[in-house]
């Protein structure tokens, strides 16, 4: 059954009465219910707020990285394990074929209902799932397959047992071995972008946002508890952390935004997924075409090219 926000109400209220209309035949009414359907859709999401992205961004019908990669990739396989303590199944590692170019895509996954996400520890990857990255990476190197990483965490996981194995380690040694990494590395979020647990798979020669997604460096909830110590302030603070594509594209943070369906991935997931695919293959051809050493120098530009500083 499809979950609706607060703001879908009416939308809600018109897609009933298009299956009630469907059911008894009515195809006159279906057809003036699906141009009020298309001007409630403009109207709604023509105008969101930025707390309205953040809510789109966690929609629990939005398209997961396992949804994404069962839509676009052929005979996938999956790869496990760390080699080092455990599998992390909230990270995903998968080599395969996408329109006939052979990939590796990694991504986290939050899971779907109560056992699944516990199962997936809700999308927060403990050290071995950074790893487990980065050992699906390197194997993808030694083969000349580009990478396409699937962003969507609040954060890695704060636990002890995570600190103990070194959560910060593994962020950091992915952040500076994906830099040197000699094949295509193109990022993607998907959904929720959560501080360090996101950059860990976003270090490439692409990173690039959903419409309805976010990238920050601390949750909008841990920002009004720590300035405020008011959860009220959730709102402000969404639009204070500049955490919606738009504003990290003018910030020159991320390079490009998808246009998944204005109605939103979560009700269109096909459309949404053709997009991933086309921007994914789009990006590996471009940058096919430059010497690795090229790609090498123009990826290490474009990372140190981030943030502003005056003397």
């Amino acid at each position: 059954m499809a979950t609706y926000l607060d703001f879908e109400s009416k939308i809600e209220k018109i897609q009933e009465e298009i299956v009630s209309s469907h059911a008894i035949a009515n195809m006159k009414a279906v057809e003036k219910l699906q141009k009020d359907l298309e001007k409630e859709v403009n109207k709604t999401f023509g105008s969101l707020s930025d707390f309205q992205k953040l809510q789109l961004a966690r929609h629990p019908d939005r398209p997961y990285a396992l949804d994404y990669i069962r839509l676009i990739m052929e005979d996938a396989y999956e790869i496990h394990g760390d080699r080092a303590f455990r599998d992390d199944p909230a990270m995903l590692c998968y080599i395969g074929w996408i329109d006939g170019q052979k990939t590796m895509v990694i991504g986290e996954q939050k899971g779907r209902g109560v056992k699944n996400k516990i199962k997936r520890n809700f999308g927060m990857p403990n050290p071995e799932g950074y790893r487990k990255a980065l050992r699906a990476v390197r194997m993808a190197e030694k083969f000349d397959i580009p990478v396409l990483m699937l962003i969507d965490t609040p954060g890695a996981y704060p636990g002890l047992g995570a600190e103990e194995r070194g959560q910060s380690e593994a962020i950091a040694r992915n952040l500076f071995e994906f830099a040197s990494v000699k094949v295509p590395m193109i990022s993607v979020v998907i959904g929720e972008g959560g501080s360090g647990g996101a950059l860990a798979i976003g270090v490439g020669d692409k990173l690039a946002m959903m419409r309805y997604s976010i990238f920050a460096v601390i949750s909008p909830e841990g920002c009004s508890a720590i300035l405020w110590n008011d959860p009220s302030k959730v709102e402000v603070a969404t639009k204070a952390l500049k955490i919606t594509p738009i504003d990290l594209l003018e910030h020159k943070l991320v390079d490009d935004i998808l246009d998944e369906p204005l109605i939103g991935a979560h009700r269109d997931k096909y459309t949404a997924a053709d997009i991933v695919k086309k921007y994914f293959l789009d990006s590996v051809k471009e940058l096919r075409e430059l010497s690795v050493d090229e790609m090498l120098d123009k990826r290490y530009a474009h990372l140190t090219s981030v943030g502003a500083f005056a003397e």
